[in-house]
């Protein structure tokens, strides 16, 4: 029987996890175990501090609901989520449109709305905004019948979700034209901070970091044989558009409310527009699965 060290328990891990069939499953836990051991061991990890790390995780966890997702904010705030964002952008055929957060308040009970509907509820006048643009291939050809789901916050900063899991507001999914274009009713966006009730906003308090997030509208666009597009949109005045505390604001999705676009097709109402562009899907895009996908069929998926 082989004695264990701190320098060869890693080894015996990954001697035992060997015989994995699914070789991605294989290669991505075998570099997990590394790089748990590696910071383990470079912080020189005490058994009380790993109880306390396990607490934190588990907290995370218990506080998950269907309304709100802990783990996804956890992602967000590590910059975890921003990283792998990165990482898939340059595995893309093409340069489409830049990717942005999905964030933890998606949801797939979304209402399918004609072109220019208001996706508020009970929309202020006052705040009242179109948003429109069009969804084409990198090379400009419009893609017609393309989806094009939106979700934002409430006038009080608030998801839907957030306010009460069974309503459903301040999202919709929109179907685009013969031009590629779609068109929107909405309200002005505002920023908010994140949850801070709970174990994520413990330990961004504990950092000093202010929570905030920059006003901003997401977006889940997609069309037949094209790469799935998670992106957002985000107020270029938000004081908080450069320290974004989940990392997801970037100056090329930065967008201005103009109060006089002669193009707007709601004439009279101020307006954002924004083109998109979606990339060609590609075999290892089809295997990876797309947003509100089970996980665990995904596991499943021969390597």
């Amino acid at each position: 029987m082989q004695e264990l060290t701190p320098e060869t328990i890693t080894q015996a891990v990954l001697d035992q996890m060997a015989s994995t069939p699914n070789s991605r499953l294989k290669q991505i836990m075998a570099s997990a175990v590394k790089h748990l051991h590696a910071f383990a061991k470079d912080v020189n990890l005490t058994p009380a501090e790993w109880i306390k790390g396990i607490a934190f995780m588990t907290a995370v966890g218990k506080i998950c609901t269907p309304a709100r997702q802990e783990f996804i904010l956890l992602s967000d705030t590590l910059g975890l989520s921003a990283l792998v964002n990165g990482l898939h952008d340059e595995t893309a055929m093409e340069e489409g449109t830049n990717t942005s957060l999905l964030g933890p308040f998606y949801r797939e009970t979304t209402p399918h709305l004609a072109a220019g509907s208001q996706i508020a509820k009970h929309a202020d006048p006052d705040t009242e905004v179109i948003l429109y643009g069009h969804v084409t291939d990198v090379n400009g050809k419009p893609l017609s019948g393309a989806t094009v789901s939106l979700w934002q916050t409430s006038a009080s900063g608030l998801y839907d979700i957030q306010e009460d899991p069974t309503s459903v507001d301040y999202r919709g999914i929109f179907t685009t034209d013969a031009n590629g274009l779609f068109l929107v009713r909405t309200v002005k966006p505002l920023g908010y901070s994140i949850p801070m009730d709970g174990p994520v906003g413990e330990m961004i308090t504990a950092q000093r970091r202010h929570g905030m997030r920059p006003a901003h509208i997401h977006f889940l666009v997609g069309a037949p044989g094209y790469r799935e597009l998670v992106t957002a949109l985000y107020l270029r005045d938000d004081p908080h558009l450069a320290d974004d505390v989940v990392f997801g604001s970037s100056g090329d999705l930065a967008v201005e409310i103009n109060p006089k676009d002669p193009d707007c097709p709601i004439k009279g109402m101020p307006s954002i527009r924004f083109d998109m562009r979606l990339s060609r899907e590609t075999a290892a895009d089809r295997a990876g699965g797309r947003v509100g996908a089970d996980p665990a069929a995904i596991l499943k998926q021969p390597a």
